[in-house]
């Protein structure tokens, strides 16, 4: 009797993907900090792709602190829009590479992107979290630098994420 044939697993997407580059969304649940942070960094880092982010319920702006911190490195994410979910998601109208939910709600409330799908367009997306501090939640009793402290050390954070991410999210656990 033969051994069965192995199945073919296709590869992970990577940022030399075709020429359009690697298609990832960063989801929180406010979109109104981390998930910002991220689409700017990724941005700023890797011009070769589509980088977006939302949020589970969105907030409705962008955090002032979450903005004056990107500033510093002379990021201007003030006129970025806090965007729920399906907007961005529908908007857009690309197939996903990535999802990558920045805080635990978004998480463990992230809907599964291949569902409704009969074409297996978008069943394709990889749902990664990579968890990050909420700074406003963090930053809640402090003020002044000591409060920005807490934004700029999460910051630093996405950002050295951000910049590993096209080898690191191949090799993340994903769903």
């Amino acid at each position: 009797m033969a051994a069965p044939a192995a199945t073919a697993v296709a590869p992970p997407p990577s940022l030399d993907k075709d020429a359009g580059g690697l298609h990832v969304l960063f989801l929180c649940t406010g979109n109104s900090c981390r998930s910002h942070m991220a689409e700017a960094w990724a941005r700023h880092h890797h011009t070769n792709g589509t980088f977006s982010s939302a949020g589970m319920r969105p907030s409705g702006k962008v955090n002032p602190n979450a903005a004056a911190v990107m500033l510093e490195k002379g990021i201007d994410v003030s006129s970025h829009q806090s965007r729920h979910l399906v907007e961005s998601f529908t908007s857009k109208m690309v197939p996903l590479d990535y999802v990558v939910t920045v805080c635990g709600n978004a998480d463990g409330d992230c809907p599964m992107f291949h569902k409704g799908d009969p074409d297996g367009v978008y069943g394709k997306t990889r749902i990664v979290h990579v968890g990050f501090d909420d700074p406003p939640e963090l930053a809640a009793d402090l003020e002044g630098e000591a409060e920005l402290d807490v934004y700029r050390r999460v910051r630093d954070e996405i950002e050295a994420f951000v910049k590993g991410m096209v080898d690191l999210l191949p090799n993340l656990p994903y769903r």
